[in-house]
Protein backbone atom coordinates (compact mmCIF):
# COMPACT_ATOMS: atom_id res chain seq x y z
CA UNK A 1 0.00 0.00 0.00
CA UNK A 2 1.64 3.55 -0.84
CA UNK A 3 2.10 5.73 2.12
CA UNK A 4 -0.12 8.95 1.88
CA UNK A 5 2.15 12.08 1.32
CA UNK A 6 0.78 14.29 4.43
CA UNK A 7 3.73 16.98 2.76
CA UNK A 8 1.66 17.63 0.04
CA UNK A 9 -1.45 18.62 1.96
CA UNK A 10 -2.12 22.67 0.69
CA UNK A 11 -0.88 25.23 3.64
CA UNK A 12 -4.12 26.74 3.43
CA UNK A 13 -6.13 23.41 4.60
CA UNK A 14 -3.65 23.73 7.62
CA UNK A 15 -3.82 27.16 8.19
CA UNK A 16 -8.08 26.49 8.30
CA UNK A 17 -7.54 23.97 10.50
CA UNK A 18 -5.33 25.74 13.23
CA UNK A 19 -7.24 29.06 12.95
CA UNK A 20 -10.93 27.37 13.67
CA UNK A 21 -9.28 25.38 16.90
CA UNK A 22 -8.62 28.33 18.49
CA UNK A 23 -11.54 29.86 18.19
CA UNK A 24 -14.35 27.35 17.77
CA UNK A 25 -15.66 24.13 18.97
CA UNK A 26 -14.66 20.50 18.78
CA UNK A 27 -16.28 17.57 16.98
CA UNK A 28 -15.46 13.54 17.55
CA UNK A 29 -17.08 11.20 14.99
CA UNK A 30 -18.84 8.14 15.53
CA UNK A 31 -17.51 5.12 14.28
CA UNK A 32 -19.79 3.74 11.86
CA UNK A 33 -20.33 -0.01 13.32
CA UNK A 34 -22.40 1.61 16.33
CA UNK A 35 -26.04 0.81 17.10
CA UNK A 36 -26.88 4.39 17.85
CA UNK A 37 -26.76 4.92 13.75
CA UNK A 38 -29.95 1.93 13.14
CA UNK A 39 -31.37 3.60 16.40
CA UNK A 40 -31.85 6.87 14.91
CA UNK A 41 -32.83 5.81 11.25
CA UNK A 42 -35.58 3.66 12.79
CA UNK A 43 -36.77 7.26 14.42
CA UNK A 44 -36.47 9.77 11.79
CA UNK A 45 -38.62 6.89 9.74
CA UNK A 46 -41.00 7.22 11.83
CA UNK A 47 -40.98 11.03 11.74
CA UNK A 48 -40.32 11.64 15.26
CA UNK A 49 -36.38 13.38 14.53
CA UNK A 50 -35.54 15.38 11.16
CA UNK A 51 -32.13 13.27 10.43
CA UNK A 52 -29.30 14.22 7.90
CA UNK A 53 -27.46 10.99 7.24
CA UNK A 54 -26.70 11.06 4.12
CA UNK A 55 -22.52 11.07 4.56
CA UNK A 56 -21.32 9.13 7.35
CA UNK A 57 -19.83 8.75 10.03
CA UNK A 58 -22.01 12.01 11.71
CA UNK A 59 -20.35 13.98 14.77
CA UNK A 60 -21.25 12.45 17.99
CA UNK A 61 -22.68 15.62 19.01
CA UNK A 62 -25.46 15.96 16.51
CA UNK A 63 -26.09 12.24 17.00
CA UNK A 64 -26.85 13.35 20.87
CA UNK A 65 -28.84 16.33 19.53
CA UNK A 66 -31.07 13.71 18.17
CA UNK A 67 -31.46 12.13 21.04
CA UNK A 68 -32.51 14.92 23.02
CA UNK A 69 -34.90 15.79 20.17
CA UNK A 70 -35.96 12.38 20.61
CA UNK A 71 -37.00 12.38 24.12
CA UNK A 72 -39.50 15.29 23.14
CA UNK A 73 -41.69 13.18 21.06
CA UNK A 74 -42.58 10.06 23.95
CA UNK A 75 -45.68 9.27 22.80
CA UNK A 76 -44.47 7.37 20.02
CA UNK A 77 -41.61 5.74 21.28
CA UNK A 78 -42.28 2.23 21.91
CA UNK A 79 -41.18 0.85 25.37
CA UNK A 80 -38.32 -0.32 23.55
CA UNK A 81 -37.60 2.52 21.99
CA UNK A 82 -37.98 4.08 25.35
CA UNK A 83 -35.16 1.89 27.23
CA UNK A 84 -32.93 2.22 23.99
CA UNK A 85 -33.17 6.27 24.19
CA UNK A 86 -31.62 5.62 27.84
CA UNK A 87 -28.95 3.21 27.11
CA UNK A 88 -27.84 5.48 24.30
CA UNK A 89 -28.13 9.06 26.39
CA UNK A 90 -25.57 7.32 29.26
CA UNK A 91 -23.15 7.13 26.22
CA UNK A 92 -23.12 10.85 25.13
CA UNK A 93 -22.98 12.89 28.49
CA UNK A 94 -19.92 14.50 27.34
CA UNK A 95 -22.26 15.75 24.26
CA UNK A 96 -24.92 16.69 26.33
CA UNK A 97 -22.13 18.87 28.93
CA UNK A 98 -21.21 21.20 25.26
CA UNK A 99 -24.70 20.88 24.22
CA UNK A 100 -26.45 22.55 27.67
CA UNK A 101 -23.26 24.37 28.49
CA UNK A 102 -23.04 22.98 32.28
CA UNK A 103 -19.49 22.99 33.52
CA UNK A 104 -17.78 19.69 33.15
CA UNK A 105 -17.87 17.50 36.46
CA UNK A 106 -14.24 16.13 37.19
CA UNK A 107 -14.09 12.32 37.18
CA UNK A 108 -11.55 9.78 36.85
CA UNK A 109 -13.09 6.27 36.52
CA UNK A 110 -11.10 3.04 35.56
CA UNK A 111 -13.15 -0.14 35.33
CA UNK A 112 -16.04 1.55 36.77
CA UNK A 113 -18.98 3.65 35.75
CA UNK A 114 -18.91 7.00 34.40
CA UNK A 115 -21.00 9.65 36.10
CA UNK A 116 -23.74 8.51 33.65
CA UNK A 117 -23.91 5.60 35.09
CA UNK A 118 -22.35 4.05 31.95
CA UNK A 119 -19.58 1.20 32.43
CA UNK A 120 -16.01 2.16 30.98
CA UNK A 121 -12.74 0.47 31.10
CA UNK A 122 -11.33 4.37 31.58
CA UNK A 123 -12.91 7.21 31.44
CA UNK A 124 -11.28 10.95 32.10
CA UNK A 125 -13.04 14.60 32.11
CA UNK A 126 -12.18 17.91 33.44
CA UNK A 127 -13.01 21.57 32.02
CA UNK A 128 -9.93 21.23 29.62
CA UNK A 129 -9.76 17.26 28.70
CA UNK A 130 -12.34 14.41 27.98
CA UNK A 131 -11.08 10.96 27.24
CA UNK A 132 -12.85 8.06 27.05
CA UNK A 133 -10.67 4.24 26.27
CA UNK A 134 -12.73 1.06 25.48
CA UNK A 135 -10.87 -2.26 24.70
CA UNK A 136 -12.17 -4.35 21.70
CA UNK A 137 -11.52 -7.81 22.46
CA UNK A 138 -13.76 -10.73 20.32
CA UNK A 139 -13.18 -14.43 19.49
CA UNK A 140 -15.98 -16.02 17.46
CA UNK A 141 -16.38 -19.40 16.67
CA UNK A 142 -18.12 -21.59 14.42
CA UNK A 143 -18.13 -24.04 11.24
CA UNK A 144 -17.99 -22.88 7.18
CA UNK A 145 -18.52 -26.01 4.91
CA UNK A 146 -18.51 -28.27 8.13
CA UNK A 147 -14.99 -27.51 8.56
CA UNK A 148 -13.95 -25.32 12.30
CA UNK A 149 -13.48 -21.99 11.56
CA UNK A 150 -12.37 -19.29 14.45
CA UNK A 151 -11.79 -15.07 14.11
CA UNK A 152 -9.52 -13.69 17.03
CA UNK A 153 -9.77 -9.78 17.15
CA UNK A 154 -8.30 -7.76 19.67
CA UNK A 155 -7.53 -3.45 20.08
CA UNK A 156 -8.39 -0.50 21.28
CA UNK A 157 -10.73 2.34 20.69
CA UNK A 158 -10.44 5.90 21.81
CA UNK A 159 -11.78 9.67 21.84
CA UNK A 160 -11.66 12.70 23.03
CA UNK A 161 -11.95 15.91 23.42
CA UNK A 162 -9.45 19.24 24.08
CA UNK A 163 -10.40 22.01 25.45
CA UNK A 164 -13.17 23.49 23.35
CA UNK A 165 -11.09 22.97 20.69
CA UNK A 166 -10.67 20.21 18.98
CA UNK A 167 -11.87 16.58 19.08
CA UNK A 168 -10.01 13.45 18.32
CA UNK A 169 -10.34 9.74 17.64
CA UNK A 170 -8.28 6.19 17.32
CA UNK A 171 -9.06 2.85 16.65
CA UNK A 172 -6.90 0.21 16.20
CA UNK A 173 -7.79 -4.12 15.60
CA UNK A 174 -5.86 -7.17 15.08
CA UNK A 175 -7.83 -9.97 13.33
CA UNK A 176 -6.11 -13.50 13.42
CA UNK A 177 -8.63 -16.62 11.62
CA UNK A 178 -8.15 -20.19 11.15
CA UNK A 179 -9.68 -22.69 9.14
CA UNK A 180 -9.71 -24.50 6.13
CA UNK A 181 -11.98 -22.34 4.20
CA UNK A 182 -12.04 -19.27 5.85
CA UNK A 183 -12.37 -16.67 2.88
CA UNK A 184 -8.76 -14.77 2.33
CA UNK A 185 -9.50 -12.60 0.33
CA UNK A 186 -13.26 -11.57 1.02
CA UNK A 187 -13.14 -10.15 -2.94
CA UNK A 188 -17.77 -11.24 -3.16
CA UNK A 189 -18.45 -10.21 0.38
CA UNK A 190 -20.07 -7.65 2.07
CA UNK A 191 -16.95 -8.06 4.37
CA UNK A 192 -14.55 -5.09 4.56
CA UNK A 193 -11.44 -6.43 2.70
CA UNK A 194 -8.39 -7.00 3.84
CA UNK A 195 -5.09 -4.65 3.24
CA UNK A 196 -2.93 -5.70 1.19
CA UNK A 197 -4.60 -8.75 0.14
CA UNK A 198 -2.30 -9.72 -3.01
CA UNK A 199 0.98 -9.22 -0.71
CA UNK A 200 3.18 -11.79 0.79
CA UNK A 201 1.22 -10.66 4.43
CA UNK A 202 -1.12 -12.93 3.10
CA UNK A 203 -0.09 -15.10 0.91
CA UNK A 204 2.79 -17.02 2.76
CA UNK A 205 0.51 -17.58 5.60
CA UNK A 206 -0.18 -21.41 6.45
CA UNK A 207 -3.01 -21.98 4.22
CA UNK A 208 -4.94 -21.98 6.99
CA UNK A 209 -4.42 -18.69 8.45
CA UNK A 210 -4.53 -15.26 8.06
CA UNK A 211 -3.59 -12.23 9.70
CA UNK A 212 -4.70 -8.92 9.50
CA UNK A 213 -4.87 -5.31 11.08
CA UNK A 214 -6.99 -2.22 10.73
CA UNK A 215 -6.14 1.50 12.27
CA UNK A 216 -7.98 4.62 12.14
CA UNK A 217 -7.68 7.86 13.57
CA UNK A 218 -9.77 11.54 13.02
CA UNK A 219 -8.75 14.95 13.97
CA UNK A 220 -11.13 17.76 13.38
CA UNK A 221 -12.83 20.87 14.76
CA UNK A 222 -16.02 22.72 14.17
CA UNK A 223 -17.57 25.83 14.02
CA UNK A 224 -21.01 27.22 13.54
CA UNK A 225 -22.33 26.49 10.15
CA UNK A 226 -19.03 23.79 8.77
CA UNK A 227 -16.54 21.47 9.97
CA UNK A 228 -13.34 20.21 8.98
CA UNK A 229 -11.55 16.42 9.87
CA UNK A 230 -8.04 15.11 9.14
CA UNK A 231 -8.20 11.62 9.36
CA UNK A 232 -8.53 7.89 8.35
CA UNK A 233 -11.68 6.85 8.64
CA UNK A 234 -14.70 4.42 6.56
CA UNK A 235 -17.11 6.53 5.01
CA UNK A 236 -20.28 6.00 3.64
CA UNK A 237 -22.39 8.03 1.03
CA UNK A 238 -26.19 6.80 0.28
CA UNK A 239 -28.86 4.81 1.47
CA UNK A 240 -28.97 1.03 1.43
CA UNK A 241 -28.72 -2.05 3.86
CA UNK A 242 -26.48 -4.11 2.01
CA UNK A 243 -24.45 -2.79 -0.13
CA UNK A 244 -23.88 1.33 -1.29
CA UNK A 245 -23.39 2.02 -4.71
CA UNK A 246 -21.47 5.43 -4.15
CA UNK A 247 -19.40 4.99 -1.25
CA UNK A 248 -19.04 1.97 0.95
CA UNK A 249 -16.91 0.30 3.49
CA UNK A 250 -16.12 -2.41 1.53
CA UNK A 251 -12.37 -1.26 0.74
CA UNK A 252 -10.17 -0.42 3.53
CA UNK A 253 -10.06 2.84 5.79
CA UNK A 254 -7.89 5.48 3.40
CA UNK A 255 -6.64 8.85 4.82
CA UNK A 256 -8.66 11.91 3.55
CA UNK A 257 -9.22 15.65 4.50
CA UNK A 258 -12.76 15.91 4.66
CA UNK A 259 -14.69 19.39 4.80
CA UNK A 260 -18.97 19.75 5.90
CA UNK A 261 -20.64 23.16 5.19
CA UNK A 262 -24.39 23.59 6.50
CA UNK A 263 -25.33 27.37 6.44
CA UNK A 264 -28.82 26.45 6.82
CA UNK A 265 -31.22 23.59 7.68
CA UNK A 266 -32.38 22.45 4.62
CA UNK A 267 -28.86 22.85 3.17
CA UNK A 268 -25.37 20.86 3.03
CA UNK A 269 -22.56 20.53 1.42
CA UNK A 270 -19.59 17.47 1.50
CA UNK A 271 -15.93 17.88 0.02
CA UNK A 272 -13.66 15.16 0.89
CA UNK A 273 -10.14 14.25 -0.67
CA UNK A 274 -8.76 10.74 -0.10
CA UNK A 275 -5.28 9.29 -0.35
CA UNK A 276 -5.95 5.56 -2.50
CA UNK A 277 -4.20 2.40 -2.05
CA UNK A 278 -3.81 1.80 -5.67
CA UNK A 279 -1.73 -1.15 -5.20
CA UNK A 280 0.11 -0.39 -9.01
CA UNK A 281 3.95 -1.13 -8.96
CA UNK A 282 5.82 1.67 -10.16
CA UNK A 283 8.53 -0.12 -12.40
CA UNK A 284 10.88 3.01 -12.34
CA UNK A 285 10.70 2.65 -8.61
CA UNK A 286 12.87 -1.32 -8.41
CA UNK A 287 16.36 -1.04 -6.70
CA UNK A 288 18.31 -3.84 -4.41
CA UNK A 289 18.61 -3.31 -0.92
CA UNK A 290 21.94 -4.36 0.60
CA UNK A 291 20.82 -7.82 1.82
CA UNK A 292 19.44 -8.75 -2.17
CA UNK A 293 16.42 -8.15 -1.99
CA UNK A 294 13.93 -6.07 -4.06
CA UNK A 295 12.60 -2.59 -3.33
CA UNK A 296 10.00 -0.71 -4.69
CA UNK A 297 6.96 1.67 -4.65
CA UNK A 298 3.02 1.98 -5.17
CA UNK A 299 2.05 4.79 -7.94
CA UNK A 300 0.26 7.54 -6.17
CA UNK A 301 -4.12 7.25 -6.53
CA UNK A 302 -6.25 9.74 -4.73
CA UNK A 303 -10.10 10.41 -4.76
CA UNK A 304 -11.74 13.88 -4.79
CA UNK A 305 -15.24 14.05 -4.10
CA UNK A 306 -17.89 16.57 -3.22
CA UNK A 307 -21.80 16.59 -2.74
CA UNK A 308 -25.18 18.60 -2.02
CA UNK A 309 -28.08 17.61 0.25
CA UNK A 310 -30.65 19.34 -0.06
CA UNK A 311 -34.43 18.94 2.19
CA UNK A 312 -37.41 20.75 0.26
CA UNK A 313 -39.55 19.98 2.71
CA UNK A 314 -40.00 17.97 5.79
CA UNK A 315 -38.59 14.19 5.58
CA UNK A 316 -37.25 14.55 1.80
CA UNK A 317 -33.70 14.69 0.64
CA UNK A 318 -32.25 15.13 -2.23
CA UNK A 319 -28.69 14.48 -2.48
CA UNK A 320 -26.17 14.82 -5.81
CA UNK A 321 -22.36 14.77 -6.15
CA UNK A 322 -19.24 14.17 -8.20
CA UNK A 323 -16.27 12.35 -8.04
CA UNK A 324 -12.88 11.96 -9.57
CA UNK A 325 -10.15 9.14 -9.07
CA UNK A 326 -6.72 10.43 -10.43
CA UNK A 327 -3.59 9.28 -10.21
CA UNK A 328 0.83 9.76 -10.53
CA UNK A 329 0.51 13.42 -8.72
CA UNK A 330 -1.57 15.07 -6.51
CA UNK A 331 -3.42 18.17 -8.22
CA UNK A 332 -3.85 21.37 -6.66
CA UNK A 333 -7.48 22.36 -8.33
CA UNK A 334 -9.09 18.90 -6.71
CA UNK A 335 -8.14 20.45 -3.59
CA UNK A 336 -10.83 23.21 -4.01
CA UNK A 337 -13.94 21.68 -2.83
CA UNK A 338 -16.00 23.94 -4.94
CA UNK A 339 -14.11 22.80 -7.93
CA UNK A 340 -16.52 20.99 -10.76
CA UNK A 341 -14.36 17.83 -11.17
CA UNK A 342 -14.90 17.33 -14.70
CA UNK A 343 -14.02 20.41 -16.13
CA UNK A 344 -10.83 20.92 -13.92
CA UNK A 345 -9.99 17.72 -15.51
CA UNK A 346 -10.62 18.95 -19.15
CA UNK A 347 -7.95 21.48 -18.30
CA UNK A 348 -5.48 19.64 -16.86
CA UNK A 349 -5.54 16.38 -19.95
CA UNK A 350 -6.25 19.39 -22.46
CA UNK A 351 -9.29 17.02 -22.68
CA UNK A 352 -7.10 14.06 -24.32
CA UNK A 353 -8.38 11.31 -23.14
CA UNK A 354 -5.29 9.02 -22.41
CA UNK A 355 -4.76 11.90 -20.02
CA UNK A 356 -7.28 12.83 -18.71
CA UNK A 357 -8.83 11.35 -15.39
CA UNK A 358 -11.89 9.09 -14.10
CA UNK A 359 -15.12 10.64 -13.05
CA UNK A 360 -18.17 10.36 -11.58
CA UNK A 361 -21.41 11.32 -10.97
CA UNK A 362 -24.30 10.39 -8.14
CA UNK A 363 -27.30 11.36 -6.63
CA UNK A 364 -29.82 10.41 -3.99
CA UNK A 365 -33.52 10.49 -2.94
CA UNK A 366 -34.40 9.97 0.53
CA UNK A 367 -38.56 10.01 2.15
CA UNK A 368 -39.32 9.35 5.28
CA UNK A 369 -42.49 8.99 7.39
CA UNK A 370 -44.24 10.75 3.75
CA UNK A 371 -46.25 6.89 4.00
CA UNK A 372 -46.73 6.26 7.80
CA UNK A 373 -43.21 4.45 9.34
CA UNK A 374 -41.84 3.97 5.66
CA UNK A 375 -38.43 4.89 4.34
CA UNK A 376 -38.37 5.27 0.81
CA UNK A 377 -34.43 5.85 -0.97
CA UNK A 378 -32.68 5.27 -3.93
CA UNK A 379 -29.25 5.79 -5.45
CA UNK A 380 -27.89 6.67 -8.86
CA UNK A 381 -24.39 6.04 -10.08
CA UNK A 382 -23.15 7.09 -13.54
CA UNK A 383 -19.50 6.06 -14.21
CA UNK A 384 -20.11 6.56 -17.93
CA UNK A 385 -23.02 7.61 -19.89
CA UNK A 386 -22.83 8.38 -23.47
CA UNK A 387 -26.47 11.08 -23.89
CA UNK A 388 -25.89 10.65 -28.52
CA UNK A 389 -26.55 7.31 -27.89
CA UNK A 390 -28.73 6.75 -24.98
CA UNK A 391 -31.37 5.11 -26.78
CA UNK A 392 -29.20 3.33 -29.78
CA UNK A 393 -28.52 -0.31 -28.76
CA UNK A 394 -25.70 0.20 -31.56
CA UNK A 395 -23.59 3.61 -30.04
CA UNK A 396 -24.87 3.20 -26.12
CA UNK A 397 -22.02 2.64 -23.64
CA UNK A 398 -23.77 3.50 -20.52
CA UNK A 399 -22.09 2.24 -17.57
CA UNK A 400 -24.46 3.41 -14.30
CA UNK A 401 -25.71 1.31 -11.44
CA UNK A 402 -28.42 1.79 -9.26
CA UNK A 403 -30.57 1.03 -5.79
CA UNK A 404 -34.10 1.28 -4.83
CA UNK A 405 -35.42 0.08 -1.58
CA UNK A 406 -37.96 0.62 1.26
CA UNK A 407 -37.82 0.02 5.06
CA UNK A 408 -41.21 0.17 7.29
CA UNK A 409 -40.81 0.27 11.13
CA UNK A 410 -43.26 -1.17 13.46
CA UNK A 411 -45.48 -2.41 10.93
CA UNK A 412 -47.24 -4.13 11.19
CA UNK A 413 -46.06 -5.50 14.91
CA UNK A 414 -44.12 -2.61 17.28
CA UNK A 415 -40.48 -2.88 17.19
CA UNK A 416 -40.61 -4.69 13.55
CA UNK A 417 -38.27 -3.67 10.46
CA UNK A 418 -39.31 -4.78 7.24
CA UNK A 419 -36.78 -3.84 4.23
CA UNK A 420 -36.72 -4.73 0.49
CA UNK A 421 -34.12 -3.57 -1.93
CA UNK A 422 -33.00 -4.08 -5.62
CA UNK A 423 -29.57 -2.93 -7.29
CA UNK A 424 -28.93 -3.56 -10.50
CA UNK A 425 -24.87 -2.23 -11.97
CA UNK A 426 -24.10 -2.79 -15.28
CA UNK A 427 -20.54 -3.69 -17.04
CA UNK A 428 -17.46 -2.25 -16.81
CA UNK A 429 -18.99 0.06 -13.94
CA UNK A 430 -15.90 1.07 -11.61
CA UNK A 431 -12.93 -0.36 -14.15
CA UNK A 432 -11.15 2.13 -16.20
CA UNK A 433 -8.40 1.25 -18.73
CA UNK A 434 -5.91 3.23 -16.64
CA UNK A 435 -5.05 1.22 -13.38
CA UNK A 436 -4.40 3.93 -11.02
CA UNK A 437 -8.25 5.18 -11.85
CA UNK A 438 -10.15 2.00 -11.33
CA UNK A 439 -12.99 2.81 -8.71
CA UNK A 440 -10.86 0.94 -6.47
CA UNK A 441 -8.54 1.25 -3.52
CA UNK A 442 -5.84 -1.37 -1.96
CA UNK A 443 -7.57 -3.74 -4.75
CA UNK A 444 -11.06 -3.47 -3.64
CA UNK A 445 -14.26 -1.18 -5.29
CA UNK A 446 -15.17 1.77 -3.21
CA UNK A 447 -18.31 1.14 -4.28
CA UNK A 448 -20.72 -1.65 -4.04
CA UNK A 449 -19.46 -5.01 -2.76
CA UNK A 450 -20.74 -7.32 -5.69
CA UNK A 451 -18.83 -5.27 -8.55
CA UNK A 452 -20.58 -4.64 -11.88
CA UNK A 453 -22.72 -6.64 -14.68
CA UNK A 454 -24.91 -8.33 -11.71
CA UNK A 455 -28.24 -7.58 -9.54
CA UNK A 456 -29.18 -8.25 -6.44
CA UNK A 457 -32.94 -8.87 -4.92
CA UNK A 458 -32.40 -8.42 -0.90
CA UNK A 459 -34.77 -8.82 1.72
CA UNK A 460 -35.30 -8.57 5.04
CA UNK A 461 -37.12 -8.90 8.57
CA UNK A 462 -35.88 -7.27 11.73
CA UNK A 463 -37.87 -7.80 15.63
CA UNK A 464 -36.17 -6.22 18.45
CA UNK A 465 -37.52 -8.36 21.66
CA UNK A 466 -35.81 -5.66 24.01
CA UNK A 467 -33.50 -3.02 25.13
CA UNK A 468 -30.29 -4.77 23.35
CA UNK A 469 -32.15 -7.82 22.02
CA UNK A 470 -32.88 -8.59 18.25
CA UNK A 471 -33.14 -10.82 15.73
CA UNK A 472 -33.63 -10.80 11.71
CA UNK A 473 -34.01 -13.27 9.11
CA UNK A 474 -32.53 -11.99 6.05
CA UNK A 475 -32.53 -13.11 1.89
CA UNK A 476 -30.48 -12.23 -1.18
CA UNK A 477 -30.56 -13.27 -4.86
CA UNK A 478 -27.81 -12.08 -6.65
CA UNK A 479 -26.89 -12.70 -11.06
CA UNK A 480 -23.40 -11.87 -11.88
CA UNK A 481 -22.46 -11.96 -15.52
CA UNK A 482 -18.65 -12.36 -16.56
CA UNK A 483 -16.20 -9.49 -15.97
CA UNK A 484 -15.07 -9.00 -19.56
CA UNK A 485 -11.87 -7.61 -20.77
CA UNK A 486 -10.71 -4.03 -21.79
CA UNK A 487 -11.46 -4.16 -24.87
CA UNK A 488 -14.86 -4.74 -24.28
CA UNK A 489 -15.11 -1.98 -21.98
CA UNK A 490 -14.66 0.37 -24.93
CA UNK A 491 -16.36 -1.00 -28.05
CA UNK A 492 -19.55 0.02 -29.07
CA UNK A 493 -21.96 -1.38 -28.80
CA UNK A 494 -21.06 -2.42 -25.34
CA UNK A 495 -21.72 -6.17 -24.44
CA UNK A 496 -25.38 -6.53 -23.19
CA UNK A 497 -26.12 -6.66 -19.50
CA UNK A 498 -25.71 -10.56 -17.83
CA UNK A 499 -23.51 -10.93 -20.98
CA UNK A 500 -21.23 -14.13 -20.36
CA UNK A 501 -21.66 -17.52 -18.22
CA UNK A 502 -23.82 -16.37 -15.44
CA UNK A 503 -23.38 -17.02 -11.76
CA UNK A 504 -26.50 -17.36 -9.54
CA UNK A 505 -26.28 -16.48 -5.82
CA UNK A 506 -29.10 -17.38 -2.98
CA UNK A 507 -28.45 -16.68 0.37
CA UNK A 508 -30.72 -16.59 3.42
CA UNK A 509 -29.44 -16.35 6.91
CA UNK A 510 -30.41 -15.29 10.62
CA UNK A 511 -28.72 -13.38 12.69
CA UNK A 512 -29.62 -13.17 17.02
CA UNK A 513 -27.75 -10.18 18.53
CA UNK A 514 -27.85 -9.08 22.57
CA UNK A 515 -26.00 -6.13 23.98
CA UNK A 516 -25.38 -6.99 27.65
CA UNK A 517 -23.60 -3.59 28.72
CA UNK A 518 -22.71 -0.56 26.66
CA UNK A 519 -20.18 -2.22 24.08
CA UNK A 520 -20.61 -5.87 25.22
CA UNK A 521 -22.25 -7.93 22.98
CA UNK A 522 -22.99 -12.08 22.32
CA UNK A 523 -24.65 -13.05 18.91
CA UNK A 524 -25.38 -16.48 16.99
CA UNK A 525 -25.76 -15.69 13.00
CA UNK A 526 -26.29 -18.47 10.32
CA UNK A 527 -26.18 -18.71 6.65
CA UNK A 528 -26.28 -20.66 3.53
CA UNK A 529 -25.31 -19.31 0.27
CA UNK A 530 -26.46 -21.72 -3.26
CA UNK A 531 -23.94 -21.06 -5.92
CA UNK A 532 -25.29 -22.09 -9.49
CA UNK A 533 -22.56 -21.79 -12.17
CA UNK A 534 -22.99 -21.44 -15.75
CA UNK A 535 -20.92 -24.07 -17.54
CA UNK A 536 -20.16 -23.61 -21.64
CA UNK A 537 -23.22 -26.44 -22.51
CA UNK A 538 -25.30 -23.78 -20.46
CA UNK A 539 -26.10 -26.13 -17.82
CA UNK A 540 -25.91 -25.02 -13.90
CA UNK A 541 -23.70 -26.67 -11.63
CA UNK A 542 -24.54 -26.06 -7.95
CA UNK A 543 -22.73 -25.89 -4.65
CA UNK A 544 -24.30 -25.32 -1.15
CA UNK A 545 -22.40 -23.75 1.42
CA UNK A 546 -23.90 -23.44 5.09
CA UNK A 547 -22.03 -21.28 8.37
CA UNK A 548 -22.95 -21.20 11.66
CA UNK A 549 -21.16 -18.80 14.17
CA UNK A 550 -21.10 -17.84 17.59
CA UNK A 551 -19.39 -14.68 19.02
CA UNK A 552 -18.87 -12.79 22.54
CA UNK A 553 -16.97 -9.39 22.32
CA UNK A 554 -16.42 -6.35 23.61
CA UNK A 555 -16.12 -3.46 21.37
CA UNK A 556 -16.69 -4.52 17.68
Amino acid sequence: MPKPNYQKIPLFLIFIFIFTSEIFSQVVYEPLYKDVYDFLRRLSTKGIIEYNDEFRPLPRKYLAEKLLEAEKDQERLTSVDKDDLEFYKKDFYHEFWFINNEKNKKNLDFFSEDPAGRWRVFSYGDENFKFNLSLILGYEIGSIDNSKATHLWNGINTYGYITDAVGFSFDFRDNTELGSTIDKTKSFSPVTGVNARTSSNIVDYDENKIEYSEAKGIIATDWGWGSIAVGKEFMEWGFAENGLIVLSQKAPSFPFIRLDIKPVDWLGFNYFHGWLASDVIDSSSFYYTSTGSIKFSFREKYIASHSLFIRPTKGLKISIGESIVYGDKLELLYLFPVTFFRLADHYLSRQNNRAGSNSQFFAAISSRDHIKNTHLYGSFFIDELTLNGLFDPKKERNQVGFTIGASAVDLPLDNLTLTLEFSKIYPFVYDHFIQTQTYKSASYIVGHWMGNNNDQVYGAIKYRFLRGLEASVWARHIRKGEKGNIEDQYTQPQPPFLFGLRTNYTYFGTLIKYEVIHELFVRLRFQYMRKSKQHEDLSFINNDVSEFHFAIYYGM
